[in-house]
């Protein structure tokens, strides 16, 4: 037989061992393959980044930066900043007492038409926004299906109102919360709620003391989420809520109507939402490097 030699062996699986002093192996790790990017996808992709980002460098190159505390402490500016912020905050705050149970329903319950269930959730997120107001006015308008009986056995009329800004913004923002709330619980281990049931628990207290606790960074970060798009609505709030300063009139709208007579008053508010955006980026930046 022909005698073996016997010496390092190249990894087939990590790539080549480095060998120093004798044969001994000091180091082997998985080699990087830095491969050039073909020009037919460099060119698009470059493209596509001048695309997105221009039109942003735009509006911080034409950004009255002068006059612009004076834009900003101007009693329009600030009434539909401040309802911004309140309505925005308060439809975040409907999305989760309806949206977490939801989300819940979603990743942990198995019943018929789930799937169906699933895609009427998200449909608002495809859905264009002044479609999604229309169906509202359908839904809840004094003419409405519900809000017929609403007007009628309450007196609550809803459209044109502070409450409907409320809703619109809620309608569209809660698919973006129930989404990363379904995602982190198809996420979480289930065993943990079995073992608080079988020791005594309820299905609801283990929901409380068990399930929350654990998804409550997904659940930050749809509220997140969900605050930025509820701040940023504007076609469903024009088409059911209107357009009345100080009552409905928010940050989107005012900018539309300030660019047709305040171009300066238009680049401020939208300088105030890019800066809440990129605030939004920020704070989910750690969840989405995690995931990455």
């Amino acid at each position: 037989m022909t005698e073996q030699k016997s010496g390092p062996v190249p990894d087939a699986v990590t790539g080549p061992a480095e060998v120093l002093d004798g044969g001994s192996r000091r180091r082997s790790g998985t080699p990087r393959f830095r491969a050039g990017v073909p020009l037919p996808l460099l060119l698009p992709a470059l493209g596509g980044l001048v695309f997105l980002v221009l039109p942003l460098v735009a509006l911080l190159v034409r950004a009255p930066w002068r006059s612009l505390p004076d834009q900003l402490t101007s009693v329009a500016v600030w009434q539909a900043l401040r309802l911004s912020l309140i309505t925005a905050t308060a439809a975040t705050a409907v999305a989760l007492v309806l949206g977490v149970p939801l989300a819940w329903l979603l990743a942990r319950a198995r019943f018929p038409g789930r799937r169906l269930v699933r895609a009427l959730v998200t449909l608002p997120l495809v859905l264009p926004p002044v479609v999604g107001g229309v169906a509202l006015l359908l839904a809840l308008g004094r003419n409405g299906i519900v809000g017929r009986w609403l007007d009628s056995a309450f007196g609550i009329t809803l459209p044109f109102t502070t409450a409907g800004v409320v809703i619109a913004e809620a309608f569209v923002a809660m698919p973006f919360l129930v989404i990363s709330v379904e995602g982190t619980l198809r996420a979480a281990d289930p065993r943990y709620e079995e073992a608080a049931t079988t020791l005594g628990a309820s299905r609801f207290t283990a929901f409380r003391r068990v399930t929350l606790p654990m998804v409550a960074p997904g659940v930050a970060a749809g509220a997140v989420l969900a605050w930025a798009r509820a701040l940023g609505e504007f076609g469903a709030t024009i088409t059911f809520a209107g357009n009345f300063p100080g009552r409905t009139q928010t940050m989107p709208l005012s900018v539309y109507l300030a660019l047709q007579s305040d171009p300066a008053a238009a680049i401020a508010l939208s300088l105030v939402l890019l800066a809440v955006s990129i605030a939004v980026l920020a704070g989910l930046r750690d969840r989405w490097m995690a995931a990455s």
